[in-house]
């Protein structure tokens, strides 16, 4: 297990480092690799990376202990991205080559010609905090898998990690980033696969699969059992709800960069196209192996459900295919880790300090200080990996998404209404966490509204109040 996991973390490793090779020595080349990467690139580097120890740890965790209600995230996830996906991408990477920005806040700030430099920070700022949160869990996710099926030490797998992100980012940026992720999610699907298919024939079938798990009680209702409203309307709720998570994927910066660095607007639907494709395959696999964990592992009350998966492949599969398993999960983990530690890089380096640094030397010292507290984020961090995911998730949708959306949609609304309606989607989103709402509704959903509703109440005040002063301007001239 040890040999076959080694041999595929040195060839993603490999893989990552030979991007040196293609480096431009600028700050775009290491922040965007100079917006050149090809579709089919794209897509699976914005898969991977979406996907990550979210997808081999906490989905299937949360799987294992709803069970089939557990579609309903799916079938959310991906229509509520599918939606978001049809006008925001293609015009946030249009505006990416027009404001020359190589940040996600920096677009954000220029989008309509205008500095909004206070705007910029603030962005910068929140996205720090969350992603810094984000890129910790991932450490752990990958720590979890290699505590259960190797049994090393639970901060060994962060800090492994953690020295491969630094060699990633420090061979070639996002371009190494990228690269490592198509890599990285060829083995993660195979290793999806693998294990289903494996489990399935173990149980006799898809059938006989199907008849244990309808004798576990609750596990095949169609709605979660601790829904606030209960019945079809909370089911229907629950799902939309998570339509508006899917949705997410547009206030996510260490995804939306992928696609600003697609190599021509106008290849954005094949980028899609793969990463669809990808991304419903490995999503639908996931859900059905995180079920069939639920009759391989039945003493529930004292095991973590998010261990379900290495836990699983550890008792089904021969030792090098368990560490196909086990560099699955690690792949995943990492395609995101350094996807955040970059993004919060950009934000230091290129949108929180005045004087912005341009010097690649300088950017890679700054990637590495952040590793490290990210590091030290995932060594003290007590909250599971599908928690602590969903609140940075939430909170970064919440205060990017709305404003996002009206840009894309055409709209001004300055930079004091996109502040207000920034830290308003952000405070609805912890509150609506905070209270213990998210059982009945993901809190991201009432993020995005409540940001969304400041837009467009203000705009429209804004709107009336000058089409009144206009007319009084008009009298005093004359």
């Amino acid at each position: 297990m040890v040999a076959s996991f080694l041999i595929f973390l040195a060839i993603f490793v490999a893989v990552g480092v030979s991007s040196v090779l293609k480096s431009r020595g600028t700050k775009k080349d290491y922040y965007l690799a100079s917006s050149s990467v090809s579709p089919a690139l794209v897509g699976l580097s914005a898969v991977a990376t979406n996907n990550s120890g979210y997808m081999f740890i906490g989905v299937i965790g949360y799987t294992y202990a709803t069970g089939l209600a557990a579609i309903w995230i799916m079938l959310g996830w991906l229509a509520g991205d599918f939606i978001a996906s049809t006008f925001i991408h293609a015009k946030l990477r249009k505006s990416t080559q027009s404001t020359k920005e190589v940040s996600f806040a920096g677009v954000l700030s220029n989008w309509t010609g205008e500095q909004y430099i206070y705007l910029q920070r603030l962005v910068a700022l929140i996205s720090l905090v969350f992603l810094l949160a984000y890129a910790g869990a991932q450490l752990v996710a990958g720590s979890k898998a290699l505590h259960v099926l190797l049994g090393w030490p639970s901060a060994t797998g962060a800090i492994i990690g953690a020295i491969l992100v630094v060699l990633y980012c420090i061979a070639g940026g996002i371009r190494a980033s990228i690269w490592t992720d198509a890599a990285q999610s060829v083995v993660m699907i195979i290793a999806m696969a693998m294990l289903l298919i494996v489990a399935l024939v173990e149980k006799g079938g898809i059938s006989a699969s199907l008849a244990q798990m309808n004798q576990i009680e609750g596990f095949m209702d169609w709605t979660p059992d601790d829904l606030v409203v209960p019945g079809i309307l909370g089911g229907f709720v629950f799902a939309i709800s998570w339509g508006f998570a899917g949705f997410s994927v547009i206030g996510q910066p260490h995804i939306m960069v992928r696609f600003m660095t697609l190599e021509d607007n106008n290849k954005m639907l094949t980028a899609r196209i793969y990463y669809y494709i990808w991304f419903s395959l490995f999503y639908a696999m996931a859900t059905i192996v995180g079920m069939l964990a639920r009759i391989y592992l039945v003493d529930t009350a004292s095991f973590d459900a998010e261990l379900a998966l290495p836990t699983m492949a550890k008792e089904l599969l021969p030792g090098m295919l368990a560490g196909v398993i086990l560099a699955g999960i690690f792949a995943a983990t990492m395609s995101t880790a350094d996807s955040l530690v970059l993004s919060c890089s950009a934000a230091v380096t290129h949108d929180l300090i005045p004087h912005k640094i341009e010097k690649p030397w300088l950017l890679k010292v700054f990637t590495v200080l952040i590793t490290a507290a990210a590091l030290k984020w995932a060594l003290l961090d007590t909250q599971s990996v599908f928690n602590l995911v969903i609140l940075a998730w939430s909170g970064l949708a919440s205060a990017f998404a709305p404003l996002l959306i009206v840009l894309c949609l055409g709209m001004r609304p300055g930079q004091p209404l996109s502040i207000i309606a920034v830290l308003t989607g952000l405070f609805t989103a912890l509150m609506w966490r905070y209270m213990g709402w998210q059982s009945a509704a993901y809190e991201g959903m009432a993020g995005m509204i409540a940001g969304l509703s400041v837009l467009l109440v203000g705009s429209f005040i804004l709107k009336q109040v000058s089409s009144q002063a206009s007319p009084q301007v008009s009298r005093v001239n004359s």
